[in-house]
């Protein structure tokens, strides 16, 4: 029973990471085909505000700062943002790749655990033996 409950674990686990993998794939692609939106540079940028249900909350220094921010961030979000186009192809291979090795880390997890269940369960079937000391002889 507990191999089985190993495995179903095992496999779960696996099935959740390959999920993470696809929808951080799904996002990056879906970040890097729509990088046009913001690739207007300057205007797309500065056109980034605080949402107007947080500005009462917030002193106007607060969001001046943010504002300024943004403006010196701007040359290397426009860098990283003509970069972005030579970067989907590597995107793929990349969470693949590491798709693969969390995969096969969780299957040798899986083997490792089956192989710790084995042992327990060898120790608990064999019976306790009583210590023999030196009988004295009359």
């Amino acid at each position: 029973m507990f191999h089985a409950l190993n495995w179903f674990v095992v496999f779960s686990l696996l099935a959740l990471w390959s999920l993470a993998a696809w929808a951080f794939h799904a996002i990056g692609v879906w970040t890097i085909t729509n990088t046009g939106a913001l690739a207007g540079g300057a205007g797309a940028i500065e056109s980034l505000r605080l949402p107007e249900w947080l500005a009462p909350w917030l002193p106007p220094e607060l969001a001046l700062a943010f504002t300024s921010m943004l403006s010196a961030f701007m040359p290397a979000v426009e860098a990283v943002l003509n970069q972005a186009p030579a970067l989907a192809g590597g995107l793929s291979v990349a969470v693949w790749a590491v798709w693969g090795i969390g995969s096969i880390l969780l299957v040798v997890l899986g083997f490792v655990v089956t192989g710790i269940i084995a042992v327990l369960r060898r120790r608990a079937s064999v019976p306790a033996v009583p210590a023999r000391g030196p009988t004295a002889m009359g």
